[in-house]
Parts: C-alpha cells; sequence; structure tokens
C-alpha cells in the first residue's frame, strides 16, 4: 500500500496556509510558525520563554511544536536530534544538524533561520538549502 501524496501548504510569499485535507494538528502547526514570521533572529530566543520577542532556529522550531502540543519544554538543536522518530514524516520532518542548526518542513514548506542575511528570523522558504549533515526527525503519526 504506497502513501497518498501529501497536499503541499499554499504559500502567498510571506505566510503558509494549511489546505482543507491535512489533518487539524498541521492547521495547528502552520498557525504557530505564522505567529513567528517577521521576528528577528536572537541567539537564544525561545527557550527561555516560549513566547518571545525573537527566537533562534531551535527555540522557533520548539515553540511550533510546543503549540500543537508536540513539545513540552523548548529544546537545543542537540537535543531535536533524538526527539521523536529518526526519517522523513508524512506532514512534519525535522532537520537536525545536532549542535549546529534545526529547521522543520511541513507539507514540503521549509521553516527556518536561516536565511539571505545574518539577524534574519524564522521565515517560510521556498529555496532549498543543503541537506548535508542533517538527520530528519518526525513526529510519530505525522
Amino acid at each position: 500500500m504506497t502513501t497518498p501524496a501529501v497536499v503541499p501548504l499554499y504559500f502567498n510569499g510571506l505566510y503558509a496556509y494549511a489546505h482543507e485535507s491535512h489533518p487539524p494538528i498541521v492547521h495547528q502547526l502552520v498557525a504557530a510558525a505564522n505567529e513567528l514570521v517577521g521576528k528577528p533572529y536572537k541567539w537564544g530566543g525561545g527557550h527561555r520563554y516560549l513566547f518571545d520577542n525573537g527566537f533562534d532556529c531551535s527555540g522557533s522550531v520548539s515553540h511550533v511544536l510546543y503549540r500543537a502540543r508536540l513539545l513540552t519544554r523548548p529544546l537545543s538543536s542537540t537535543a531535536f536530534a533524538s526527539y521523536a522518530l529518526a526519517g522523513p514524516g508524512n506532514y512534519v520532518t525535522l532537520f537536525v544538524n545536532p549542535g549546529h542548526h534545526v529547521f522543520i518542513q511541513i507539507c514540503g514548506l521549509r521553516f527556518d533561520t536561516s536565511g539571505s542575511y545574518a539577524g534574519e528570523g524564522p521565515r517560510w522558504r521556498l529555496a532549498s538549502r543543503s541537506y548535508a549533515g542533517f538527520h530528519a526527525r518526525h513526529p510519530a503519526w505525522l
């Protein structure tokens, strides 16, 4: 039995939107990520306070997962290396380079703090990036 193709998120260049066919948790993840769009990059942001004025990579991923009840506390990029299950998910995949960087991909659209200039905070990204050194993780059933 093959898994049906997942409908991609709609992306207007700034915000993402889930499709009606996506499970409710995908809508929650996307809404939480959209709330961080426009926040600046802040080293350590999102770790001490989940609702911070700026976010780093693991702080932004922690915030998104926490808001969807898939995490109980913020994690570092190193801690994300053992989060959930190994491998890509159907809807959600975290890409972890322990101690260096983590980002999340939801229905094929990347939410990441690594951008085109220094200090750019969490944003949805269409452009691909290198996956060298990254390991895929995903929440069970997603």
